[in-house]
């Protein structure tokens, strides 16, 4: 932060050392930011050990259950409540169902590990991963799931795209007034999806949704500038964005 990097991300691997410690550690390393830079961690990701090619998870001794897990991310979002918390596909379905109630605003779907993993897939006998994962849906199906638990999946990258990073993204975010941005923004990345790589069921649910989000947009003139590019990104016009 100091060279000018104005949006970092907190968060440590649960299971290395006593969780105790490490969650006081990420608290205390938010606090720090905060107190020295006026901007506090831009996300916290809160990954556990995963079993690679090398490691067995069972022989750590500092493995946490999945209450004890659910407990840190439900704490973290209280005592940080501005950050984006991350979870990724090393935590299975239902681990990733339970901390999506609790807090958790990003997820990974379709991951690979593995070197060149998105490019082709690895043989077999070969084992390059970075460790295993445990939610092995494809994205679409991940993006459907999320939708069928009343979520509203988003590919937004807007506040990068426009320079809100930094101490003018928690300005506004402390404030709540990125949500005049993130709910149209999310609508409007979402109808992307579906336009160019959704299954055809993901594209029903998702249009059903995405009507009916419409009408939760409380600022008239937003509603209905989100609602012309809707329609814009269904005849083709791509990269909207408040």
């Amino acid at each position: 932060m100091e060279a000018g990097i104005d949006d970092v991300g907190c968060g440590v691997l649960f299971g290395l050392e006593l969780y105790r410690y490490e969650f006081v550690g990420i608290l205390m390393h938010a606090e720090h930011l905060e107190a020295r830079f006026g901007v506090g961690p831009h996300t916290i990701s809160v990954p556990r050990v995963r079993r690679a090619d090398d490691i067995d998870p069972d022989v750590f001794d500092n493995g946490i259950s999945d209450d004890t897990f659910a407990k840190i991310v439900a704490c973290i979002r209280i005592a940080v409540p501005y950050t984006g918390m991350i979870i990724s596909t090393r935590e299975s379905q239902k681990s990733r169902e339970r901390v999506l109630h609790l807090g958790i605003s990003q997820i990974s779907g379709g991951s690979k590990t593995s070197v060149g993993g998105y490019a082709e897939p690895e043989p077999e006998d070969e084992c390059s991963e970075q460790f295993d994962t445990s939610d092995k849906r494809t994205l679409d199906e991940v993006v459907k799931w999320l939708m069928e638990l009343g979520y509203i999946p988003s590919f937004c990258t807007a506040c990068y795209r426009e320079g809100r990073t930094g101490d003018r993204f928690m300005s506004i975010c402390k404030s709540g007034q990125i949500q005049n941005c993130c709910h149209p923004n999310a609508l409007m990345t979402l109808k992307e999806y579906l336009e160019d790589y959704a299954s055809p069921e993901t594209k029903a649910i998702g249009e059903k949704l995405i009507l009916k989000e419409l009408d939760n947009i409380p600022k008239e003139k937003v509603r209905e500038i989100t609602r012309q590019h809707i329609l814009d990104i269904h005849n083709g016009g791509r990269d909207f964005r408040f």
